[in-house]
């Protein structure tokens, strides 16, 4: 896949020494796009919105805490 293109942001709540930040693409047609802020060069995930939508959503209700 192509991520030329991608336009990648990073949370503000991600600002300064973090070491556990991710970017994310969402300016790419049909394409959700993360990627390791400290490794930019290195792998991406690619998602659909929908997939993304519902992720995001199971982050919010807990369902991937530890």
């Amino acid at each position: 896949m192509d991520l030329t293109l991608a336009e990648w942001h990073k949370s503000s709540r991600s600002q300064g020494t973090s070491a556990n930040c991710v970017e994310v693409a969402r300016n790419l047609p049909g394409v959700i796009a993360v990627r390791d802020s400290k490794d930019p060069d290195g792998p991406k995930l690619a998602f659909s919105p929908s997939a993304w939508s519902r992720f995001i959503t199971g982050l919010k209700n807990g369902d991937y805490d530890i």
